[in-house]
């Protein structure tokens, strides 16, 4: 899916499919960009990056890698069985390796999770397309009872207040399914091996 497409399905979602549209273009990207985002914090797009280290520190710099929300874990040596561990802290783009390995140069793998993209191309795996849809709602329709607060419309007076809860209503789906979807929430090994 692209973001053109999102926008096609939040739009029909939304019922502003004919022209004059209540919410412009760009509007609805920056909401569909705001629940990419927010679907990204807790369904990170997995990665995995061979990072040179440097011969004799146990910093290792993650500066390379954009677009990164979080680490899972840190491979290093590699070529090990079973697969080497280490313990790690992680401080802005840099790693610092806890164990008693001094690394030597040469090169550990990152397993890290990134800001998904939606553009031309995605990365958001197709299930989850329709909960971006939900999220992306629910904002824009919060931003238009913000916007609809003492204006004319024609809906009567509560307008405001029946957008708020029905934007509401999304977000409340969209943050629960995001939290029951969310990697914190999982039970989540650290030591997979003993040294």
């Amino acid at each position: 899916m692209t973001l053109s497409d999102m926008l096609t399905l939040v739009r029909r979602d939304l019922k502003d499919e004919t022209e004059p549209y209540r919410w412009s273009d760009a509007e609805l990207e920056r909401h569909i960009l705001h629940a990419v985002k927010d679907f990204s914090g807790e369904v990170p797009y997995e990665q995995k990056a061979a990072v040179a280290t440097t011969a004799g520190s146990k910093e290792i710099s993650l500066a390379a890698l954009t677009g990164r929300i979080m680490v899972e874990a840190v491979e290093y040596p590699l070529n090990q069985y079973p697969r080497s561990y280490p313990r790690y802290s992680l401080w802005e783009d840099t790693i610092y390796l806890s164990g008693d390995e001094i690394p030597d140069g040469s090169n550990a793998y990152i397993y890290y999770g990134k800001l998904h993209t939606l553009g031309s191309a995605s990365t958001i795996p197709a299930r989850y397309e329709d909960l971006l849809a939900v999220g992306a709602c629910g904002y824009a329709a919060v931003e238009w009872a913000a916007y609809a607060i003492n204006r004319v419309n024609t809906g009567g007076n509560t307008t405001p207040r029946e957008f708020l809860n029905w934007g509401n209503q999304k977000l409340a789906v969209f943050w629960g399914e995001l939290k029951r979807l969310g990697r914190r929430n999982k039970v989540r090994i650290r030591q997979l091996y003993t040294a």
